[in-house]
């Protein structure tokens, strides 16, 4: 899962820039590191809790936890799709509610 999460989040990101370039870069690099690591340990040829196990997921760590910060620290920034579509809509009508 967090091989598809790094894909598809990644390149949303990626795409829309909604955060800085780099961070979805480093997931995107990452997703085949852990790949590969998932396939050679389901294959036998390193061990789950090997060194270099854990060498090929650093990146995709890496990816996940500045996502995350990035995201409650300064969260994301403004989307130009967003704001073409809200500034042609107005707003709607303020409702006063009687209970």
């Amino acid at each position: 899962m967090p091989v598809a999460n790094a894909l598809l989040l990644g390149t949303l990101m990626y795409r829309s820039g909604l955060v800085p370039r780099v961070i979805p870069v480093i997931g995107l690099i990452g997703a085949p590191l852990q790949f590969t690591a998932v396939i050679l340990t389901m294959f036998g040829v390193i061990d789950r809790t090997s060194t270099a196990a854990g060498i090929l997921v650093i990146p995709d760590v890496i990816w996940e936890l500045s996502l995350g910060i990035y995201l409650v620290v300064k969260g994301f920034k403004p989307c130009l799709i967003t704001d073409a579509m809200l500034e042609g809509a107005t707003p709607p009508a303020h409702r006063d509610v009687v209970a």
